[in-house]
């Protein structure tokens, strides 16, 4: 990868680019839509979570963030210990292919185990082909378990 990216956790100032990332990633999933009110309120609450929530972003040579993934700490009683959920995974389309999104997980995985979580999971949409087969070539194995939701 070219040494031009870096890998940094988010800070407030990188919301706008986050809402446009957010915005690409939206507009390919099913299940949500883009509404920039809301995407600002809930980066504002992950990022004021230190230790429970980051968020992860690549950054180039000016500073601007052009991909980003999000990881929040959940107890499992399964595992006994914490489990991360990782969502938000985005690449800006000019930027994607060159490893970006690998390196971001990367640190989101890495962040959650210096904090003891054992387990990770994420969420993808399953009509994304690209995104089902990129994580499999990761190594994220599919789970028997579905998800349900209910908005409250």
């Amino acid at each position: 990868m070219p040494d031009r990216f870096r890998i940094e956790d988010a800070v407030q100032a990188d919301i706008p680019a986050m809402v446009r990332l957010l915005n690409e990633l939206f507009t390919i999933e099913q299940d949500f839509q883009p509404d920039e009110s809301r995407q600002v309120a809930g980066l504002s609450m992950l990022l004021q979570t230190p230790g429970q929530a980051v968020i992860k972003v690549a950054r180039i040579d000016n500073g601007e963030a052009i991909g980003m993934v999000s990881a929040q700490l959940v107890i499992s009683s399964a595992q006994g210990t914490p489990s991360a959920w990782i969502e938000d995974m985005v690449i800006s389309l000019p930027y994607r292919s060159k490893g970006l999104g690998r390196l971001l997980l990367e640190s989101a995985l890495a962040w959650a185990r210096e904090r003891g979580a054992s387990r990770a999971q994420l969420l993808v949409d399953l009509d994304n082909e690209p995104a089902l087969g990129y994580y499999e070539r990761l190594g994220w194995q599919t789970s028997r378990m579905g998800m349900r939701r209910i908005l409250l």
